[in-house]
């Protein structure tokens, strides 16, 4: 008789895998770190201090005001994916969030797109992060972490600056569009190798037991 794994946060599943994002959400600010351990009693006030150049677990802390934006686009955007995967709902709550790596990713390039962007444009980069398939979303997050990946020592340079460029001044469009991973005959310029990143990006066939 198999029992269930448990599901925390959204999609997250320690027995899995304890590669995660932990989200702290406070009244001022959003502290998103990448945790490669799982601890559910670690203390969020020591992770969000520990903050040196070396340190690169904080990925970005975002203002209150503008996670408000764009948390509940977010939110829906999850729950979609894993309603597909017939997996239990998440939902934000005060304090501590859990998400699993490729959600992590996602959400980090976006609160990199519109960390010194001004409100008005947080729509257009939100409706243009949705508009990338979760594959280009990862790719992205990979080369922008690689060069400017640090919470503070990152922000505003290098390809966090042109991750906010590219999806606030774009125009959003309804149309079918090329991207920016894409060759001209409608391949990838990469190939999904995980079998989680296509758990993902995509419905699983369910299967009779």
């Amino acid at each position: 008789m198999s029992s269930k794994k448990k599901i925390t946060g959204f999609g997250f599943i320690p027995e899995e895998s304890e590669h995660h994002f932990l989200i702290n959400i406070l009244s001022k600010d959003v502290v998103v770190a990448e945790q490669f351990n799982y601890d559910p009693d670690a203390s969020l006030a020591e992770l969000s201090y520990k903050i040196g150049r070396q340190n690169t677990q904080i990925k970005v802390i975002l203002h209150r005001k503008k996670w408000d934006l764009i948390a509940d686009e977010v939110k829906a955007e999850f729950n979609r994916r894993l309603n597909e995967l017939d997996s239990p709902i998440g939902k934000w709550a005060n304090n501590r969030n859990y998400l699993n790596r490729l959600f992590g990713k996602e959400l980090v390039l976006l609160c990199w797109a519109i960390e010194e962007a001004e409100a008005a444009l947080i729509p257009t980069a939100l409706q243009n992060w949705l508009g990338l398939k979760p594959e280009e979303r990862w790719w992205l997050y990979t080369m922008t972490n690689a060069a400017t990946g640090h919470a503070i020592y990152g922000r505003n340079i290098g390809w966090r600056k042109a991750i906010r460029y590219a999806l606030t001044e774009n125009p959003v469009s309804n149309t079918p569009r090329v991207t920016m991973l894409d060759n001209l005959d409608g391949s990838s310029l990469f190939e999904l190798k995980e079998v989680e990143e296509e758990k993902y990006n995509k419905p699983l066939k369910k299967t009779k037991r």
